[in-house]
C-alpha cells in the first residue's frame, strides 16, 4: 500500500496525492475462501475505487464546463463516512465547498480538488492527523491520513523495525488521535495477559476500558500489529492491531556501604615502654547511595544516581604506646629479726635456708596490702589495675586460696605453694608473704603486672 504519511520536513503536497485503487466494496459477499484472504488486507478494502475515476476526470478537456452544469450524483466518503451527494457542481472542489468540507495541507483528497466532476463519481477525503511513530526504539512525529492505526501501521512498515504508534498521556488516560481499527476488533497486551476488546472503532481509552485494563500516569501504551505482540493472527477474525500496555515503575532504591575505620598510634608518658593500651575504639562509617531504578514489566530498563555522600564518618581506632622508663627493681627488704640467720641453719621443723619466719607485718586488708606494695615498686595507675585484675581472677585476694586440682595456693596463686617460702615461712597465711613473692615473681617474668595480665587474658595464666 502506499504510504500517506509525512513529517514535518516534507513539502505540504499531500492536498494532490493520490489513493491508490482497491477491490470494489459492492462487489458480491467473499466466499468462505476468500474471506481469510481479504481478513489479511482490510486495509485495501477500505479504500474506494477512485484511480481510474481520477485518472477519466483528467482527461476531461472542453467538454467539461457544459457537462458540469448538469446534475449528478456521487458518492462522498470523507474520513470513512459515506454520503450519496446529488450536486450540480462541475468540480470536486464545487462538492466540497457545497457539502461544507474543509480540507488543508495535511489532507487528502481524491480526485484532486481541481478535477472536473462525472456522474457517478466517487470523492475520498482523508484528514491529516500527527502521531508519534516509534522505529527501531527511537520516535518521531510524521503526519498519517489513513482510517485508523491497522492502516498507518501498514503504510509505516517500510520505515524501520521494531513499527509502533505511541500514545499520548494525560494522567491515567491515554489517547492516540486516531481509531485502531475501523472494521474489527482490538487485542489488548497486559499484565503478561491478552485480552480482545470487540470494537476498534471507539478509540484507545475506550479498547483499553472494554479490556478492563486500567494504567497509571507511569505506565506506556504503543499500538502494534497484532502478530509483532505475539497474538495469534491464524483466524480470520483474529485482531489486526494489538494495544501493548508496558508497567512502569520508577522509585528510589538506597545502598548503605561500610567505610572502614584506621588505626592510629600515639604515644603515651603515663605507660611504660612497651606497654599498650586501646585509648579509643575504632567504628566504621556509612556511604549512603541514593538511585532512581526504572523497571519496565518488572525488568529493570535503568538506575541513574541521584545522591551520594558520607552519613556517618568512621571513628580511628587509637592505640597508646608507652614511653615511661621502666624503674627498676628494689632489692628484697632484709630480714628484722635476729634469728633469721639461725632460722635459715635449722636443720629440722625450720624454714628453708634463706628465709625468715615470718613476713614483715602490714595492717589493713590484703587488697590495701598489694596496692601498697605495689606503689612501694612504682606500680601505680594502671599498673595497680592491672595487678588488682589479675589477683581478682586467681584468688579474689584470698590468702588461703587453693586449686584442688593443680595445687596453686595463697593470692598469687603460686605452683606450688611452698615456693613462696623463699621470702618468709609463714608463706601459708601471711598475706605480705604471698603478695610480696608474687611481686617478685611478676617483676622476674613479665615485667610489670599489665604484662602479666595481658599473658593472663590471652593464655588463662600468667
Amino acid at each position: 500500500m502506499t504510504d500517506f504519511t509525512k513529517t514535518t520536513a516534507e513539502p505540504d503536497d499531500l492536498a494532490t496525492a493520490q489513493i491508490p485503487a482497491v477491490a470494489d466494496p459492492a462487489a458480491a459477499p467473499p466466499t468462505d475462501t476468500t474471506r481469510k484472504a481479504r481478513a489479511a488486507g482490510r486495509r485495501r478494502r477500505r479504500w474506494p475505487l477512485v484511480a481510474g475515476l481520477t485518472a477519466g476526470a483528467l482527461a476531461v478537456s472542453g467538454g467539461a464546463v457544459a457537462y458540469g452544469n448538469a446534475q449528478k450524483t456521487v458518492t462522498l466518503d470523507v474520513d470513512g463516512k459515506v454520503t450519496t451527494v446529488s450536486t450540480f457542481a462541475g468540480s470536486v472542489e464545487g462538492v466540497l465547498d457545497a457539502q461544507g468540507v474543509r480540507v488543508g495541507d495535511r489532507d487528502v483528497v481524491a480526485p484532486a480538488a481541481g478535477s472536473p466532476l462525472r456522474e457517478g463519481a466517487d470523492i475520498v477525503v482523508r484528514y491529516g492527523r500527527q502521531v508519534t511513530l516509534q522505529t527501531d526504539g527511537k520516535q518521531s512525529d510524521v503526519w498519517v491520513t489513513a482510517l485508523d492505526a491497522d492502516e498507518a501501521l501498514a503504510g509505516l512498515q517500510h520505515r524501520g523495525g521494531d513499527v509502533a504508534l505511541v500514545a499520548s498521556r494525560s494522567g491515567d488516560r491515554a489517547d492516540l488521535g486516531l481509531r485502531l481499527d475501523a472494521e474489527g476488533p482490538v487485542a489488548v497486551v497486559a499484565d503478561g495477559k491478552t485480552r480482545v476488546a470487540p470494537d476498534g472503532s471507539v478509540g484507545l481509552q475506550g479498547v483499553l476500558e472494554a479490556a478492563r485494563v486500567t494504567i497509571d500516569g507511569d505506565d506506556r501504551v504503543r499500538v502494534v500489529e497484532a502478530g509483532d505482540a505475539g497474538v495469534d493472527t491464524s483466524k480470520a477474525d483474529a485482531p489486526s492491531v494489538a494495544v501493548v500496555v508496558q508497567r512502569v515503575e520508577t522509585k528510589d532504591v538506597t545502598t548503605k556501604t561500610a567505610i572502614p575505620f584506621e588505626t592510629q598510634k600515639k604515644k603515651d608518658g603515663n605507660l611504660y615502654t612497651g606497654e599498650t593500651k586501646v585509648g579509643q575504639e575504632g567504628a566504621e562509617g556509612e556511604r549512603t547511595l541514593v538511585e532512581r531504578v526504572t523497571t519496565v514489566d518488572g525488568k529493570e530498563e535503568s538506575r541513574t544516581k541521584v545522591s551520594e555522600k558520607i552519613t556517618k564518618e568512621p571513628t580511628a581506632k587509637v592505640v597508646l604506646e608507652g614511653t615511661k622508663e621502666r624503674p627498676k627493681p628494689k632489692p628484697a627488704a632484709p630480714s628484722s629479726s635476729s634469728s633469721s640467720s639461725s632460722a635459715g641453719s635449722t636443720t629440722s621443723g625450720g624454714a628453708s635456708s634463706g628465709s625468715s619466719s615470718s613476713g614483715p607485718s602490714m595492717s589493713g586488708s590484703p587488697r590495701a596490702i598489694g596496692q601498697q606494695l605495689a606503689a612501694a615498686r612504682g606500680w601505680t595507675g594502671s599498673q595497680w589495675t592491672c595487678l588488682e585484675n589479675l589477683f581478682d581472677k586467681e584468688s579474689g585476694w584470698n590468702p588461703s586460696a587453693s586449686n584442688p586440682s593443680s595445687g596453686a595456693y595463697g593470692i598469687p596463686q603460686a605452683l606450688p605453694g611452698s615456693k613462696m617460702g623463699s621470702v618468709a615461712s609463714d608463706w601459708r597465711t601471711n598475706p605480705v608473704t604471698q603478695i610480696t613473692w608474687g611481686l617478685d615473681y611478676i617483676a622476674g617474668r613479665y615485667g610489670t603486672p599489665c604484662g602479666a595480665w595481658g599473658h593472663s587474658e590471652s593464655n588463662g595464666w600468667y
